[in-house]
């Protein structure tokens, strides 16, 4: 019987390879890591897949939808395996948290463009900025 992660490779024409599934499965249980985590987490469980081979298969999976690559200002590029849901991101200021922020729902006037400049517009992308509850902690005992 073939692992969701196989049928979704298959869905989109790729072969099912084991840097794949290990990339997947990484993405699965880290989301949102960055290209040297997912590297390390790879790497734990197949010391020989190369660095290279990470880079590529990350490209892939972006390529084909698998997998999303987000970039919020002034931090490295992360990925998750939350496709296709135009959901957005809350990222702490101090350490870098990311987390998933739902759609907002009901009138939503930030997601409509007051000027499209003619572009037919499909996805708006949303990044709050703020402090996570581990680092607000932090700075009300200091």
């Amino acid at each position: 019987m073939a692992s969701d992660f196989e049928t979704h490779l298959r869905a989109v024409s790729l072969r099912v390879t084991r840097p794949r599934l290990a990339v997947l499965a990484a993405l699965r249980d880290h989301p949102h890591v960055d290209t040297d985590q997912v590297i390390a987490l790879v790497r734990a469980g197949h010391p020989t897949v190369s660095h290279q081979a990470v880079y590529d298969v990350l490209r892939a999976l972006t390529d084909a939808g698998l997998v999303r690559r987000i970039q919020p200002a002034r931090a490295t590029a992360r990925y998750e395996l939350r496709v296709g849901d135009n959901h957005h991101h809350v990222v702490c200021r101090s350490c870098g948290a990311i987390a998933d922020v739902d759609c907002a729902v009901g009138h939503a006037p930030c997601l409509t463009a007051s000027d499209n400049h003619g572009f037919v517009v499909d996805e708006a992308e949303v990044v709050y900025w703020g402090t996570c509850p581990g680092c607000a902690t932090e700075r009300t005992s200091q």
